[in-house]
């Protein structure tokens, strides 16, 4: 049987390893993958019959086929808060950066994702607006515990919670007899709980940040705060056996607790994003609220122990927390950390600040590709997602590795040109991408599809 499409790249990343590959594409899925001596093989009898194709693409010897990412961290904010994202404008920002899967955030929307009754509805909007494949979280909330096994069966990729206030009213923090009575609820369906983890109580009574002053708004959010909860959540993990995940972490204070947890067969996952293996809080401007995010970007002697816990696997996976908001959430023109919404958009840019960090410090693609792509799908249990393998889906990105632009929040596909990247030099290119075994034409309609935990 003909392949559709085959690729031949001088430069892929299969396996854990970069190489020269050929990858064949039939009915949406990998059909065919030759590396290394294999292709030697690819000249003759009865394997070049295998490399009958409809269209054949050949790669530039400066372009690297990856698998295309998946981030499990994206806030689209619709319906309800539409004019702060929104599912098209969200997932052609993914297709341009490399991204073909996303697992949505089940607040900043209205209503949010804690009922099956609201997933539906969320459902019904992204539907027709996908350029790339959806999936989305449900939420954990004070006393929706009923909710949790439907919303479950309903296909939602595991449970968000909050340990403290999130920033949005309808989406209620969870008060610690809450979290143990969820957690417990999570370990008996067998459903994966991700927590912001920082302590409430400890945030409560540091210094407020008001003002301008970037170093105010650090010390308003101490490396305390997530280290007690880090600790909270998997005190609950180790009492419930349940799986439970910690979301963008910023405080490498917390790394050797959870190395030493998971040591005793505690199930716990942690990740991280690309603003905080890229900025540090010395760099960020007094005024620049485009850098609030929560919990903080930290200092640069922790931002260098985060790139450690990665490579030494302690941290399993970097995902973007996209959570943008409109230009004026930003309190831009007074520049008050105290007053502007925390959150940073990056889910076009992710893979390029990744990699130009990752570069930096002499790594190579592959391990962004682990934790960028296979680990953030293994966590979420897609196992067709975030690598070239046969029988895999036919979801690809072509990254131009030694290509350099200058960041122009303008010439971003998201909502609103707000950007802590803006005028920052990254390096890494997306040429093109592929879903399920054809190109992501952004002049045509959307194909993405909406996708459900359990799919193989």
């Amino acid at each position: 049987m003909a392949l559709d499409t085959l690729i031949r790249a001088p430069r892929a990343v299969v396996d854990g390893a970069e190489t020269a590959a050929l990858v064949g594409l039939r009915d949406g899925r990998i059909a065919l993958v030759r590396t290394g001596a294999t292709l030697d093989a690819a000249a003759s009898g009865a394997a070049a019959r295998d490399l009958d194709a409809t269209s054949v693409v050949e790669l530039a010897d400066d372009e690297v086929l990856l698998p295309g990412l998946v981030d499990t961290h994206v806030h689209v904010n619709e319906p309800g808060r539409t004019e702060w994202e929104g599912f098209a404008s969200a997932t052609r920002a993914a297709a341009r950066g490399g991204v073909t899967t996303i697992i949505d955030m089940p607040l900043n929307s209205v209503p949010p994702t804690t009922t099956v009754e609201a997933l539906r509805t969320k459902q019904d909007v992204a539907r027709d607006q996908a350029w790339v494949d959806v999936g989305f979280w449900g939420g954990a909330v004070p006393g929706n515990v009923p909710d949790l096994e439907p919303l479950h069966a309903a296909g939602v990729f595991g449970f968000k919670c909050f340990l403290l206030h999130s920033g949005v009213d309808e989406f209620p923090a969870l008060e610690p007899d809450a979290f143990a009575a969820a957690m417990t609820e999570t370990g008996r369906i067998g459903a994966l709980m991700i927590v912001h983890a920082e302590d409430a109580h400890t945030i409560e009574h540091a210094p407020p940040s008001d003002g301008r002053a970037y170093a105010g708004f650090l010390h308003s959010r101490p490396r305390e705060a997530e280290n007690l909860a880090i600790a909270q959540v998997v005190d609950e993990a180790r009492r419930t056996g349940g799986r439970a995940h910690v979301l963008h972490l910023s405080s490498s204070d917390a790394i050797p607790a959870v190395h030493a947890a998971r040591a005793d067969g505690v199930r716990v996952t942690v990740e991280t994003c690309p603003h905080y293996l890229t900025f540090t809080a010395e760099d960020v401007p007094d005024g620049a609220t485009e850098f609030k995010c929560c919990p903080p970007i930290r200092e640069s002697a922790n931002r260098e122990r985060l790139w450690q816990g990665l490579v030494d696997g302690d941290i399993d996976l970097v995902v973007t927390d996209h959570s943008p908001c409109t230009a004026d959430l930003k309190a831009l023109d007074s520049g008050d950390f105290g007053t502007a919404w925390g959150g940073i958009a990056g889910l076009q840019l992710g893979l390029a600040a990744t990699w130009t960090g990752a570069r930096e410090r002499g790594l190579g693609l592959p391990v962004v590709v682990r934790w960028m792509a296979e680990a953030p799908a293994r966590q979420v249990g897609l196992e067709r997602k975030g690598r070239i393998a046969v029988g895999a889906d036919a979801d690809l990105a072509v990254l131009a590795p030694d290509e350099a632009f200058v960041v122009d929040p303008g010439a971003l596909e998201h909502r609103n040109p707000v950007s802590a990247y803006a005028g920052r030099s990254l390096t890494g290119v997306v040429r093109r991408t592929w879903l399920a075994g054809a190109p992501v034409d952004l002049d045509a309609g959307p194909r993405g599809r909406l996708i459900s935990r359990g799919e193989a």
